[in-house]
């Protein structure tokens, strides 16, 4: 079985999301998701609309994810792929590079990104609708 691996907020989720789990699960027979806690997005200076509890909730509903364990730290990464026998690490290619370390424990794939869509044009889009 070939086992991968991808982290993310997935708060507000859109197509962007859907086409990176999908093309991630794609690329083996078992998706595991790292999902950022809330403690981790304060660290991060982040703030999901969305709890962990029901961003996770949303996750394992996904017909492409197998299974969702939280992200606690930057640092996990290591640990996540080498306790779980991951085969595979993917990120979406805004991150290319930053996770090149991980290429001694796995194979690592950097996808490029869904056109036109982000959490981050989202809330952009929604607060220009509030003025």
């Amino acid at each position: 079985m070939k086992k991968v691996i991808t982290y993310g907020t997935y708060d507000l989720l859109h197509v962007g999301h859907i086409n990176l789990l999908r093309r991630a699960r794609e690329l083996g027979d078992y998706l595991l998701v790292v999902l950022s806690s809330d403690e981790f997005n304060a660290i991060k200076n982040k703030k999901a609309y969305h709890s962990y509890e029901d961003r996770k909730i949303i996750l394992e509903s996904i017909r492409y994810v197998d299974k969702v364990i939280p992200e606690y730290t930057w640092e996990q990464k290591i640990k996540d792929v080498v306790d779980n026998d991951i085969d595979i690490f993917v990120m979406g290619d805004d991150w290319k590079g930053k996770f090149d370390f991980l290429k001694e424990y796995c194979e690592v794939v950097y996808l490029p990104r869904t056109e036109g869509i982000s959490t981050t044009k989202i809330k952009e889009d929604l607060n220009l609708k509030k003025e």
